[in-house]
């Protein structure tokens, strides 16, 4: 199982469309528990957290740690709100997290588009987490270094409401 840290920039709206693109997943026993991790506090954002049984926590500069520090899996898949995963990604990961070791450390999805500044950002922000990501929990505590990233072939989307 693994712990989904779901950052919020987008607002609530865009962290319900990623908390119900995660539902299958969490039918399936790949899913275990989810962390939200946002700058500013609102009644909705609190009412969509309670609703998805995820924790909630609010910062002005909330962290990918911060989030690990609360996640109770080992495995921590890092999407901002808007964030969908596509298709197949549920067995990518399943057989990942089964297969890995912890000192794999790092995992990256596929995204449309990544062009050129994907490129960029593989290439000289490879060991960076980013929304994307999955990672060993230890990595963002830093008490272990990540490797260059697997790439893995599922892919993620943006949802076009939320760019």
């Amino acid at each position: 199982m693994i712990t989904v840290l779901v950052r919020v920039s987008s607002g609530p709206e865009a962290l319900a469309a990623t908390l119900s693109a995660l539902v299958p997943a969490v039918a399936a026993g790949l899913v275990g528990d989810a962390v939200i991790l946002a700058h500013g506090q609102d009644e909705t954002l609190v009412k969509v957290a309670d609703a998805a049984g995820a924790t909630l926590i609010v910062a002005d500069d909330v962290s990918w740690a911060d989030g690990a520090q609360a996640a109770r899996r080992e495995w921590l898949l890092c999407l901002d709100d808007g964030d969908i995963p596509q298709e197949g990604w549920i067995r990518v990961l399943d057989r990942f997290v089964a297969l890995a070791p912890p000192e794999r450390g790092l995992a990256r999805f596929r995204r449309h588009g990544d062009g050129m500044s994907g490129l960029m950002r593989r290439m000289f922000l490879r060991s960076k987490v980013h929304a994307g990501d999955l990672v060993h929990r230890r990595v963002l505590l830093n008490e272990m270094k990540a490797r260059t990233p697997v790439r893995l072939s599922a892919r993620i989307e943006r949802d076009p409401v939320f760019g």
